[in-house]
């Protein structure tokens, strides 16, 4: 089970974060949100160890300034949130893992992912809203269990030290990794780091892995 941390955006937290050594950190390119990177120094990246995948995330961002920022950042993955249609994520794929984010309701249809499943590397579900994650809402995991494709993937969306126990109930043979974002935060883009600690112990405890470090 792999830990991603998302909506970093101050290097002292940053740095924080990354001692607890996460699989993924996140950095978010989307204006709106409260958790948007700005002018984030590139530099305050390069302290980051490199087994930990340091992800951009975007919204509906062109092409082109995705691959200015791939660069700029020497980014290992990418998290694509908006309407991106299958082919330009599949686009990326030679440069850096592909995430492609999902807004799941209790309704929705998995089918609409088809043409996604040979174009990404993982898909995220996030519970629906109008502000593209980070809102601290969940969805019905149990909706999950109609999801039958073979691209591993993220669960996200209000995951915190209240209900982090319960990912262990969903036996889903693609659940690939947590995403961990506002439920852990003192306020937006400054994660909680005791609170992180106890979350990673959970999660590593549930799925009987060891610590890295």
């Amino acid at each position: 089970m792999k830990i991603k941390v998302c909506g970093l955006k101050y290097p002292g937290n940053i740095e924080s974060v990354a001692a607890l050594n996460p699989d993924y950190m996140g950095f978010i390119f989307y204006k709106n949100s409260p958790r948007f990177t700005g002018d984030l120094n590139s530099e305050t990246l390069t302290t980051i160890p490199a087994p930990i995948h340091k992800t951009a995330v975007f919204v509906d961002e062109t092409a082109e300034n995705i691959r200015v920022l791939i660069d700029n950042y020497n980014f290992d993955a990418i998290q694509l949130h908006g309407s991106e249609t299958a082919g330009f994520c599949d686009s990326f794929r030679d440069r850096v893992k592909v995430i492609k984010a999902f807004g799941v309701t209790a309704d929705f249809d998995f089918e609409q992912l088809k043409d996604y499943a040979n174009k990404v590397d993982f898909f995220l579900f996030d519970a629906k809203t109008a502000i593209y994650g980070g809102s601290g809402n969940t969805f019905d995991w149990s909706v999950l269990n109609k999801y039958n494709f073979d691209v591993p993937f993220f669960l996200s969306g209000g995951i915190g030290p209240a209900n982090i126990e319960e990912v262990k109930n969903i036996n889903h043979p693609q659940l690939y990794g947590v995403d961990l974002n506002s439920k852990f935060e003192d306020l937006p883009g400054i994660k909680n780091i005791a609170q992180l600690k106890k979350a990673f112990k959970t999660v590593k405890k549930a799925y009987n892995h060891e610590l890295r470090g």
